[in-house]
Formats: C-alpha cells, structure tokens, sequence
C-alpha cells in the first residue's frame, strides 16, 4: 500500500519537528536554560489551574487568566523577596553563627565516633579548633568558585523570571485571534502540547508524593519521636528536605533518609535503625502510591526513571539529572502518540 504524497510530507514535517524539539531541549541544559524552561511550564500550567477558581469568584472568562497571571507574580515576587531577607539575615548572622554551627557540629561527631569504624575516624576533626582550620583552608581554596556564586544566583533569578513572563503570556495569548499557523509550527505546537503533559504528569504528581512522604516524615521526626523521650537536632530542617528533595523521583528519598539516617546516629545506633526502618516503611507506600500517580499517568516504572536520571546525570550533571524524569515523560506521550509502546 503506497503513501500519498500529502502523507509523506507530514510525516517529514512531524520528522523535522521531532529533530527541532530534540535539540532545544538538550541545547536548553547545555546552555544551562533549564530554570527558564521549568519556570516557564510551571506558571503556565498554575495560570490555567487558577482561572476556573476565579471564574467561580466573578471575574470574566476573558479577564481570567490576566488576573490569575497577576496573583501568582505578585505571590512569587514575595517568596522570592522574602528568601532574599532570610539569606540576608543568615548571613548578617555573623562569626558568631559560625561558631556556634561549628561547635554543634562537632559534638555531633564527637558523639558518633564511639559507633563509627576506625578507618572512618582518620578523616574526622578532633575539635572545634579543627573544624574552623579546615572550613577557612576550603574557603581559601575555593575563594574564585564561590566569588562566582552571587553571579550564579543572579542569573538563575534572571532566568526564572524569563521563563516566567515566557509562560505567562503563552497562557493568556493562547486564545486570542491569530492567524492560522503553517504546517511546521503546528506540528511543533503539538510538541510543545507533549512536553506540557509529560511536566504535569511529572511535576504535579511529584509534589503530591512528596507532600505526603513529608507529612509522614514530619508526624514521626515532630510526634512519634517525642513520644519516646527521643528528641532529634534539626527536625525543622530534615523535614525541609524531605519536601524539597521528594520533589525529585526515587533519588529524593535516598537524599533525604541520608540526612535523617545520620542525624539520628548523633542520639544512638538503636535511633538510626528505627528511623530507617520507619523510613523504609513509609517508602515502600510512597512506591505504591509512585507506581499509581506517576507510573499510571506515563506508565514508567522506578528502574526506568533511575535508568533516564543517570544517562542525563553523566551527559549534563545536575540539571540533566532534574530534567530527566520531565524528558522522559515527554518522549513517553510522543511514543503513545504513535503507538509505538
């Protein structure tokens, strides 16, 4: 059976569209443009997640996305303005904050060591004095890499609020009147429609995840712990990343009971095993609810995220690694669309 000629030339032109959005995409982390990308789908999707709440407050359907855009800038806006005060006072806390770090973190090692094996004590501090030594030698050496770093978080606020206005005045311009693109825009369009799902499928449903692993987390870091007369260092700060480090699939968790592994080792070996063993527990639930939310919507299981966030972790570091699961998903709803898989 012959292919007309009207066939042939849409499937090169979906051909061309799949090289162009392929080498955006990969020219997007190598270009270190991921923020903008992520910022960019992420107010898109929250304008059109806002406007039916304000169409259900009065506000006209075409003034809907134009007031929901406008609440989420303002809202933005302020947590960036309030984490800049936080960094602000953080840093004004002065030498004195630094001590005082200094000293609790080595009596935290200073209450490990009777537990830790010996080839592991000759790489600790013996003391306060030595923690400081080391600190100022590692400031020392990395003084050029961290003068760079003000540079660096500048251009990611730059960054995000590109993305942001990017996304922004997609989603308000959407449905206004234009003309009817050509055959290769709307064949990238519907690119463009296909890594917006595989974001909300990854994204939305990670926050869900997350969200309640932390709130798992939180009642036995905050309630159950206690209880017991159990009464952990930094538990604000554990759940903190618990929260922020769920936002990222299956390697998340292992970030997180890391961190709440070893804090728990400070108070006792009896302590570290029953947090990772509640851990464990509440991670095989988090697996199952993985497996509902995130494997229904694009039908992956865990060894192929951590397959996918390996591969862009050793071509692209970090940034490869944060868009990973997002890619992945991408290339899924494109493969579906073909019914390839």
């Amino acid at each position: 059976m012959y292919r007309t000629t009207d066939e042939i030339a849409d499937t090169r032109l979906e051909l061309v569209s799949l090289v162009l959005t392929l080498v955006a995409l990969l020219t997007l982390l190598k270009l270190g443009l991921l923020t903008a990308l992520l910022a960019g789908l992420l107010i898109y999707h929250l304008v059109h997640l806002v406007s039916p709440a304000l169409g259900n407050m009065g506000v006209t359907k075409p003034m809907r996305k134009m007031v929901a855009l406008s609440i989420l800038v303002a809202l933005i806006t302020l947590l960036l303005a309030l984490g800049i005060v936080k960094l602000t006072t953080t840093f004004n806390a002065g030498l004195d904050g630094i001590v005082e770090l200094l000293k609790r973190m080595a009596e935290v090692i200073e209450t490990a060591k009777g537990r830790l094996p010996a080839w592991v004590l000759g790489y600790l501090p013996e003391n306060t004095a030595d923690m400081q030594t080391a600190v100022s030698g590692w400031l020392r050496g990395h003084a050029s890499e961290l003068g760079t770093m003000g540079v660096g978080a500048g251009r990611f606020v730059f960054y995000l609020v590109i993305g942001i206005v990017i996304g922004g005045l997609i989603a308000i311009q959407e449905s206004a009147n234009r003309p009817i693109p050509g055959p290769l825009a709307q064949a990238l369009m519907r690119r463009a429609a296909f890594l917006s799902i595989g974001f909300h499928n990854i994204v939305f449903s990670q926050i869900r995840i997350s969200a309640l692993n932390t709130m798992f987390t939180a009642l036995y870091l905050a309630v159950v712990l206690p209880l017991f007369d159990v009464h952990l260092p930094l538990v604000k700060t554990m759940i903190a990343v618990t929260f922020f480090a769920g936002l990222l699939p299956v390697l998340g968790n292992l970030i997180s009971n890391t961190v709440i592994f070893i804090v728990s080792l400070s108070l006792s070996p009896a302590v570290a095993i029953a947090a990772l063993a509640y851990l464990i527990i509440i991670h095989k639930l988090e697996y199952f609810l993985n497996a509902r939310i995130i494997g229904g919507r694009i039908n992956a299981r865990a060894w192929e995220l951590l397959i996918a966030m390996m591969a862009m972790e050793a071509a692209f570091g970090v940034p490869g690694l944060v868009a990973a699961p997002i890619y992945y998903a991408y290339l899924k709803e494109e493969l579906y669309a073909r019914k390839l898989i």
